[in-house]
């Protein structure tokens, strides 16, 4: 039997193009762990499933239907994580109040405070992305992008866009096609949660 890493992710919209796109931009994003992945036989596999609610009830229902796969969560934090523990964030911060089903620490992770902050972390690609007339100066200067409220990341996208030939940022057109491109070193580097997910699905790869 083939050893699997579910990572149930929040995002896509509702149509099936947009799955596929998002599952794509994934699957770029995650091309170390995943390749570390194949090598040894284990199917690492990114499941976008639209809203949070619907990507929770998911995970949760996935954790009964796989249970010799590490299932894991990724969703937006949506507010500034003040917790260590993602589940306590989820439970109590970020406006959710999700129970955690059972589940570990580890199985929990945040795009913080959300998958827009990857975005911006890598600069240069999102401004090649754009092109020339992208406002690189708009973008927050914070080098620890998790700072950034969710209020001034969508601000900030919505100012260094809003002149390119693309028009201004829209987070099902653009957001998986600029995921798929940005660097995901340079995405760690920046972002603290970002590190720790990639840290725990070294590590799981190695137990498996």
């Amino acid at each position: 039997m083939t050893a699997e890493i579910r990572v149930y992710v929040e995002g896509s919209g509702r149509d099936k193009a947009g799955v596929v796109s998002l599952r794509t931009a994934f699957n770029s994003f995650l091309r170390g762990p995943r390749e570390k992945a194949r090598r040894k036989r284990i199917n690492l596999r990114p499941l976008p499933r639209g809203s949070r609610e619907n990507t929770f009830r998911d995970f949760c229902l996935a954790l009964r239907q796989y249970p010799d796969a590490l299932v894991v969560l990724l969703v937006d934090a949506e507010a500034p994580v003040r917790s260590a523990n993602p589940w306590y964030h989820l439970t109590h911060d970020s406006g959710d109040g999700w129970r955690n089903p059972g589940a570990e620490d580890r199985q929990c992770h945040l795009m913080v405070q959300t998958m827009e902050a990857w975005l911006i972390a890598d600069r240069d690609k999102l401004a090649a992305y754009y092109g020339k007339e992208f406002q690189v100066s708009a973008l927050p200067s914070n080098t620890n992008v998790e700072e950034v409220s969710k209020e001034n990341l969508r601000k900030a996208l919505k100012r260094a866009t809003r002149g390119t030939r693309k028009g201004e940022y829209h987070k099902t057109k653009h957001g998986p096609a600029i995921l798929a491109e940005v660097r995901p070193e340079e995405v760690a580097r920046r972002a603290p949660h970002c590190q720790r997910l990639f840290d725990v699905l070294a590590a799981a790869i190695e137990e498996l």
